[in-house]
């Protein structure tokens, strides 16, 4: 008798609707997105990785022999006088000046903004003249606001000055971009001359070389190699 009643209730009951189709929908709709973050993340570490090796490939970069110009790549200048991470990159370079590695020196940055009184060119050469350099050994580029700037400026000085072999001073965690920037602009041999750096976190600034590194990969496909 129970049985019976218990029966009797359920159809009484009508039958339960259950949107088999809808759900199914979303548990579809759910793991595409959960599999395209998936694969946007892997693609991001694997990226990250990649731009990670090339530029700590890029820090063991060094000088094997003399050339006929060094090139100094600017950074900010602090009061109108280079910051403690651009004086890294000057003290580099005057030694290799001073050893005679190379006899004249590039120096190649323009104006930070508008309230500046000097270009990093300028603020370089003056810091260098102090130093001892000759004025007559350093040579100005006044324009460049990016590293492919620096590069491409400073090359057409060494054409005109009829010289052809350079000496690319810079951070080591910068090396990787300067090296590619300058075989892209087809540069004979270049040689590198690295700083070390206590002014600059080497992390954060490894994080921000990364995005420049992959910004200029991408740049670089539409911009003119100077030839």
């Amino acid at each position: 008798m129970a049985k019976r009643e218990r029966t009797t209730a359920f159809r009484s009951a009508g039958p339960v609707h259950i949107p088999e189709r809808k759900s199914r929908r979303g548990r579809r709709w759910k793991k595409r997105v959960g599999i395209v973050l998936l694969s946007g993340f892997l693609l991001f570490a694997l990226w990250t990785l990649y731009m990670q090796v090339r530029i700590g490939q890029g820090m063991s970069l060094s000088s094997e022999h003399s050339t006929d110009v060094a090139i100094v790549l600017g950074a900010r200048l602090w009061d109108n006088k280079p910051s403690p991470a651009l004086k890294e990159r000057l003290d580099a370079a005057y030694e290799g000046y001073k050893s005679g590695a190379y006899p004249k020196l590039i120096v190649s940055g323009g104006l930070d903004s508008p309230e500046m009184r000097l270009t990093e060119a300028e603020g370089m050469a003056e810091y260098l003249i102090e130093r001892g350099v000759p004025k007559a050994d350093i040579w100005l580029e006044n324009e460049a606001t990016s590293t492919y700037e620096n590069l491409l400026l400073s090359r057409r000085i060494m054409e005109q000055q009829g010289v052809h072999t350079a000496s690319i001073v810079t951070h080591r965690f910068h090396g990787a971009r300067s090296r590619d920037i300058a075989e892209f602009l087809h540069y004979d041999d270049p040689q590198f001359v690295l700083a070390d750096t206590e002014a600059l976190n080497v992390w954060q600034t490894r994080g921000r070389e990364m995005l420049a590194f992959t910004k200029w990969l991408f740049d670089k496909s539409r911009l003119p190699d100077g030839k």
